[in-house]
């Protein structure tokens, strides 16, 4: 199939429901902690547990960062919202309501551009809402557990218009939504632990009659599972439409074991839900103070910020791909140029040797001793003739086991490259001696040999001998 037409016959639409865990120290409407992989049932209350007579209260923090991210994504901010109470049986939330929003959500009428394809696309935000999270359910054999420790968890739920058109394009969406919640320091969204989650509601219809008959996918912990299962329900969509089969509303889970889909339950509608306003809490109204606090929350987000990189600094699309994706990678590129570098040896080096020592140490470049400086230093050792290419790369491993400076363990380790003509020469005549028959064979053509010549020379001198002085020399030599 195309990437926008199912068997060039239908169009596709998708939107999403993204949940994102915010960062906050305490959950949503208790003080409890919100921490990730603590033992079970242990970070409760009475209030997250719903027992009768408590009184939610709203978690500030938790405010602003709702409102920072509905400001990122263009959305109109509201000046008065509150909280509602979402009302069907959850197994996992002893109180059975979720306080939710739906009236007076915190934003709405948003958008976000992202880049698929080399296009700049824009998908609009339908809303931006607070809410909190359920428990968790673990099934073990023929009996049910629960753990409370997630019920309670501040929750974003961020809703899409249906402006994607197949599942390779909402996979880059998804991946550009997680770079920018990470920029803004608001969500860690990691999809594996469950901090960051995605409900998609796809149709799919002919060309131009608008959109079909809905369905939603749950269960897919990953943007890659996203792209799958989108993929898999199109085409059993338009089997289903091709054999005169007609789609019902309904709630499908995505099987990553058999990469099907499977009927859940017949989707409800938002009156099902019987909302109405939480009577515990009262409306919240941002004041001039507090909106004031969001626009300094604002950061440049990644989409501008890989496109003034490649700019700014002259590299290619790939390049400012791999440096934008963290923020703080990004903003360790700009320091280190900020002291002179070049942006194409900055480049390879963060995404070869820098990369391999982090992945071998199982640290981020922040928490390394690497530091911009020190990086910076590195590359003018090399710049300046003082060491070259291959000690530059055991200079960085020393740096990073002994977390000193690459000039100090240079000096220390004696390092510097041999430039000086004559002592090159006179290490070059030793080796052409010990090595008659190379040079002879070299000097009758086989000009293959040199390199292993070269060899036996960086050998004699520890690799410290200036390559091109080396060979420019050797040429000399052998003619």
């Amino acid at each position: 199939m195309s990437d926008t037409m199912v068997n060039d016959k239908y169009e596709t639409f998708v939107g999403l429901e993204i949940h994102i865990h915010l960062l906050t120290e305490s959950k949503m409407f208790c003080g409890c902690k919100a921490n990730y992989g603590d033992e079970p049932n242990t970070n409760v209350c009475p209030v997250c547990l719903g027992y009768p007579g408590v009184l939610p209260t709203v978690n500030q923090k938790a405010m602003k960062m709702g409102y920072t991210v509905a400001r990122a994504l263009n959305c109109r901010l509201s000046r008065k919202t509150y909280f509602e109470r979402k009302n069907y049986f959850y197994p996992d939330m002893p109180k059975n309501y979720q306080i939710s929003q739906f009236q007076e959500p915190v934003g709405v009428e948003g958008f976000m551009e992202f880049e698929y394809n080399d296009e700049i696309k824009k998908i609009r935000i339908h809303d931006v809402h607070l809410e909190e999270d359920a428990g968790k359910m673990i099934h073990a054999g023929d009996m049910s557990l629960q753990d409370f420790n997630r019920a309670g968890y501040p929750l974003l739920e961020i809703v899409t218009e249906p402006d994607l058109k197949s599942g390779e394009e909402t996979e880059a969406f998804l991946r550009a939504f997680r770079r920018m919640v990470r920029y803004l320091g608001v969500c860690d969204g990691n999809m594996d632990e469950g901090s960051m989650k995605c409900d998609a509601n796809i149709s799919i219809n002919t060309p131009g009659a608008g959109l079909g008959t809905k369905v939603e996918l749950k269960n897919m912990n990953s943007p890659r599972f996203v792209r799958r299962g989108l993929q898999y329900e199109a085409q059993r969509q338009a089997k289903a439409l091709d054999e005169g089969v007609k789609l019902i509303q309904e709630t499908r889970l995505w099987n990553e074991n058999r990469d099907i889909t499977e009927s859940m339950r017949t989707k409800e509608m938002a009156n099902d839900y019987r909302y109405f306003p939480e009577p515990d809490m009262p409306p919240f109204c941002p004041d001039d103070s507090f909106m004031a606090d969001v626009e300094k929350e604002q950061v440049e987000l990644p989409l501008a910020r890989k496109h003034k990189i490649m700019r700014k600094y002259g590299i290619s699309s790939e390049q400012a791909e791999f440096i934008h994706d963290e923020k703080v990678n990004a903003d360790y590129f700009e320091q280190v140029m900020a002291l002179g570098a070049d942006a194409q040896a900055v480049y390879t080096w963060l995404s070869s040797d820098v990369q391999k020592e982090l992945n071998l140490l199982n640290m981020t470049l922040t928490e390394s001793p690497l530091s911009p400086e020190r990086f910076s230093e590195l590359l003018k050792l090399m710049d300046d003739g003082k060491i070259s290419g291959k000690i530059a790369k055991q200079v960085l491993i020393d740096v990073f086991e002994e977390d000193r400076d690459p000039s100090a363990i240079v000096e220390e380790k004696g390092l510097s490259q041999i430039s000086d003509p004559q002592a090159i020469g006179a290490v070059i005549e030793k080796v052409m001696a010990a090595n008659e028959e190379v040079v002879k064979a070299i000097r009758e053509g086989e000009q293959k040999q040199k390199g292993f010549l070269v060899g036996q020379i960086m050998k004699e001198t520890g690799g410290r001998a200036a390559p091109a002085l080396v060979q420019k020399i050797l040429s000399e030599k052998l003619r």
